[in-house]
């Protein structure tokens, strides 16, 4: 037996007035360097960099920080079947990967700090602080240029430690060297 719901009556002589019209208009705003606090021009940077992903453009970011840090492998199938497998052990699907079909690498994004415990490895090589990473804009999922092979989805990253297990497995190759590496994501 189901009970109705309260209903409140109104009025039928009532009137409903139409609502207006909405309008919201962006606000463009720059701040100027001099206007940020010393201890705040990084999170400004930063948040610049985000914000130029969101309006279809590329961004610059450092790694390593509260953001991410990333491990760098060569693409080709050995390094997408890891993404399928992590599609598969990671909820929603494997975290945010970049392609770049013009190096033939690939650009796991791992939590802040795991390059600070990431061991040599043969397959890959884990940044942080200092490099930087070129990142697409967040809408570019296809060639030219470097894009996202997965991309975000809310704060998840890729699970460091389970794409180590599967670089182990797959092995993909040809192996990045770090200072090769290094130099490309400054200049990406």
């Amino acid at each position: 037996m189901t009970t109705p719901l309260p209903q409140r009556v109104a009025a039928p002589d009532r009137t409903i007035r139409p609502a207006g019209p909405v309008a919201f208009t962006p606000q463009q705003q720059t701040i100027r360097r001099e206007e940020v606090a010393p201890d705040m021009g990084d999170l400004a940077t930063r948040v610049q960099n985000l914000m130029a992903l969101t309006h279809g453009r590329s961004a610059c970011l450092p790694l390593g920080g509260a953001l991410f840090d990333v491990v760098a492998t060569a693409s080709g199938d050995a390094a997408r079947a890891i993404v399928h497998l992590l599609d598969d052990v990671q909820l929603d699907g494997c975290g945010p990967v970049i392609e770049d079909p013009v190096r033939s690498w690939l650009y796991w994004l791992v939590p802040p700090g795991t390059s600070e415990r990431w061991e040599p490895h043969q397959y890959a090589i884990c940044l942080g602080r200092p490099h930087q990473i070129g990142l697409p804009p967040l809408a570019q999922m296809d060639p030219p240029g470097a894009y996202w092979l997965r991309p975000f989805k809310s704060d998840r990253l890729v699970p460091p430690l389970a794409l180590r297990g599967f670089l182990d497995t797959f092995q993909p190759a040809p192996v990045p060297h770090e200072v090769l590496l290094a130099a490309e994501l400054r200049a990406m």
